[in-house]
């Protein structure tokens, strides 16, 4: 093979009462050891750190300096940006010999960030050498206006969506996407790193309650990722020339086979498809060529999973079982879901199975934004004899993704619209209306509804209404593909 030929050697985690940057420290720490050569952490020369919740400025370089790495390159990566992508960075700079050894680590401490004594350690005057910046729009103006920045809303809109195409009752749409979460939740019963393992029965899942408040529906707190954790994980690279310089056994390489992303950022409103995710299916049947085999036959799967729709809709993107469990930790919502890390922690958990299981393939998947850019990466603890496919496909699902023209301000349109898709939220988004509120399934007080509809001139428009007697009805009945009336930004059903 060829000597600068990357390989993942190291994968460390750690889950303590800390900050983010101690956390980010302690992983890789675990990955040093993991290689079996801590004193590889010296001669790290590049590290890449994806944004996170905390402000430090450039953490890598409080971690570079906690393992003695004192001719490092740092990298910051903006939210917005796929997590696959710092991998890709990091296997290119091996490849090319731009680096000998690289880390890409991530971390959050919002859990430590409630204590009443918690303060982030300082960084006056420091920058990141480099700091990549994200590209395209996550919202359009008009979703700004109707508060529709919370991703919940709009992966929900999502599921709503495809729960629609599908030709779905809500009844049965909501068992579905109940049990896909019960069954993580199951997966991460055997996980002794998840955050949340408490056993919940798809019903438990399904329905509104004070412990699982209703956030947007059909979601309720337990379909959503869980952030308020202490987490972080590490990734140490190198090629296999410096691998074996430092005397790092085979029994720890992992190949990297695929590592592929799109860049191109178009907002959920102008998506002509919102149920659908093309730039995901490009990416599916890109790397199922370079591996001989589909996707869904690889034995690992780990797909992002912020919320049941992005599961759901990459299930059918990918040619995964509809009715399959694609998790080995248990998912964002119950093994826990760091903000801007998880597919770190994913690809930790997936290596250490591929040492377990060698010949066996594993699949990590990405999400960014709101099923925005999309990545995916796939590894072995046996190689190939051929390169990594890496690139990004922005171009190539850019021409694939059929879009609309949208309607920029509440006051620009009014007359009739098609419901394309909608969700509902509670009053004030705490999960209660207030007493003598209309009730939904399991007691939940729904009390504001916002669709997505298509304007008679072909337009995509928001609009919202406050009744929530209307609300309620929106839970148990169907209003996608329904007429509506819209003016300055709200609706009546037509």
């Amino acid at each position: 093979m060829d000597p600068r030929t990357p390989v993942l050697i190291g994968v460390g985690r750690a889950s303590d009462h800390a900050e983010a940057t101690e956390l980010m420290g302690l992983a890789l720490h675990d990955a040093g050891r993991d290689a079996g050569a801590p004193e590889i952490l010296e001669a790290i020369d590049w590290m890449a750190v994806p944004q996170g919740s905390w402000t430090y400025p450039d953490p890598a370089r409080w971690v570079a300096e906690a393992v003695g790495a004192r001719e490092v390159r740092t990298h910051l990566f903006e939210l917005g940006i796929p997590q696959q992508s710092l991998i890709n960075e990091a296997l290119v700079a091996i490849l090319d010999g731009s680096s000998e050894v690289a880390v890409v680590m991530g971390g959050e401490a919002r859990r430590w960030a409630r204590s009443a004594d918690a303060v982030e350690t300082g960084q006056p005057g420091l920058v990141p050498d480099v700091v990549r910046r994200r590209t395209g729009t996550l919202l359009e103006p008009v979703e700004v206006a109707t508060r529709l920045w919370d991703p919940v809303q709009q992966y929900a809109m999502i599921d709503n969506a495809l729960r629609a195409a599908e030709g779905q009752s809500i009844e049965d749409h909501r068992r579905d996407v109940a049990g896909l979460w019960a069954r993580f939740n199951g997966v991460a019963q055997g996980n002794p790193l998840a955050a949340f393992p408490t056993p919940m029965t798809a019903g438990e899942i399904e329905l509104a309650s004070p412990a699982n408040r209703p956030l947007a529906f059909p979601y309720n707190k337990w379909h959503s990722t869980q952030w308020t954790v202490d987490q972080a994980a590490a990734l140490l690279f190198c090629s296999l020339d410096v691998a074996h310089r430092f005397g790092i056994g085979s029994d720890r390489w992992i190949f990297p086979r695929v590592g592929i992303e799109s860049s191109h950022a178009v907002s959920l409103l102008r998506r002509e498809r919102p149920d659908t995710w093309p730039a995901m299916g490009i990416l599916g049947r890109a790397a199922s060529t370079r591996i001989g085999r589909p996707i869904g036959d690889a034995e690992l799967i780990e797909v992002y999973s912020c919320f049941p729709a992005a599961v759901r809709v990459q299930q059918r993107e990918l040619g995964l079982d509809v009715h399959g469990t694609p998790t080995i930790t248990g998912g964002m919502a119950f093994a826990g879901g760091p903000f801007n890390n998880f597919v770190l922690q994913a690809t930790v958990e997936v290596a250490r199975a591929l040492r377990a299981e060698p010949g066996s393939l594993g699949v990590v998947t990405t999400v960014s934004g709101l099923l925005t850019k999309p990545g995916l990466g796939v590894w072995s603890a046996e190689p190939d004899g051929q390169a990594p496919l890496l690139g990004d496909f922005g171009a190539e699902a850019e021409r694939a993704t059929d879009t609309r023209d949208v309607v920029e301000t509440l006051e620009e349109y009014t007359g009739a619209a098609t419901v394309v898709t909608y969700t509902v939220t509670p009053g004030g988004m705490d999960g209660a209306s207030g007493p003598g509120a209309p009730e939904g399934p399991g007691g939940a007080q729904w009390a504001r509804t916002v669709v997505v509809g298509d304007t008679e001139d072909g337009r995509r428009c928001v609009a919202i209404s406050e009744d929530a007697e209307l609300a309620v009805f929106a839970t148990t009945h169907e209003l996608i593909g329904r007429p509506v009336l819209v003016r300055d930004g709200t609706f009546h059903l037509g």
